[in-house]
């Protein structure tokens, strides 16, 4: 553990020196990264296949396609996005000129998921290393080769001081939890959830928690049933299941619950 302490202050030192202000070094830094997904493409299909058994077309769907549309508009938009918005003066201010300016946080801590162990890993730090953050990822244990792969990938493109990625159980999820965070992004379950808000409240730590629910899905008398049984079904299996807002069960109108094929909506319960 000392190892990531060192490594956690030279990301404070880092930070300090302003170096990650530069809205050029962050486009070039999402640049290098963007190559290094297109170079590695064919290995992080077969690390998604080792883990989850998720096909090519579905991998790339849903993992690597994403995170390459995200890129390329942070890549496009970023000095836009970064640029201070002129905002109407108050009254009370008068005859003052007033902005919002988008400075980063700091030290930016992300804990992913083993369900898209390489979209939810590194979809959350394109947006922390644009906004001029340092950041530490931890890929889910879970997901083991995924990990390794992240992993050595980030050491590849990245100053360790810049950004680094962690690997690691349970233990030293507990351990980052303790450590001092300007932001903590958080992809998982509730339980789980609760845990990490409550250490981000003992520091005063602002937090991002996307968390597993019930999700449900409405089905009205004018609908077109064939198209929505095909969707309904497609949304839950998408990912063996494994998505937060997966479809759990169905509000269906009384008119039309009869012709709404049971047998079209696996493990889901008509209401």
């Amino acid at each position: 553990m000392q190892e990531n302490v060192r490594l956690l202050k030279n990301q404070d030192s880092f930070f300090k020196s302003k170096k990650t202000l530069s809205i050029n070094y962050r486009k070039e830094s999402l640049i290098r990264l963007r190559k290094a997904i297109h170079d590695h493409e064919e290995e992080i299909i077969d690390a998604l296949y080792k883990d989850l058994k998720k096909p090519k077309l579905e991998a790339y769907a849903s993992e690597i396609g994403v995170i390459l549309t995200e890129l390329n508009y942070f890549i496009k938009n970023i000095k836009k996005l970064c640029k201070p918005k002129r905002v109407k003066s108050a009254l009370l201010n008068f005859p003052s000129k007033e902005y919002i300016y988008q400075d980063p946080y700091g030290k930016v801590l992300i804990i992913a998921p083993w369900n898209y162990p390489f979209q939810l890993t590194i979809n959350p730090m394109i947006a922390a290393i644009a906004a001029g953050n340092c950041v530490v990822c931890k890929p889910s244990e879970v997901s083991s080769n995924t990990s390794q792969l992240v992993a050595k990938m980030i050491a590849q493109v990245f100053e360790p001081e810049h950004v680094s990625a962690i690997e690691g159980g349970i233990d030293l999820t507990q351990f980052l939890l303790k450590q001092k965070w300007e932001y903590i992004f958080f992809t998982g379950s509730s339980v789980v959830g609760k845990i990490v808000m409550k250490a981000a409240a003992e520091q005063l730590c602002p937090i991002t928690l996307e968390l597993g629910g019930k999700s449900p899905v409405i089905v009205n008398k004018d609908a077109k049933l064939k198209q929505s049984a095909k969707r309904i079904a497609w949304g839950k299996l998408f990912n063996a299941g494994q998505t937060c807002i997966a479809p759990d069960y169905i509000y269906v109108h009384e008119s039309v619950k009869k012709n709404l094929q049971p047998c079209s909506l696996p493990n889901l319960k008509l209401l």
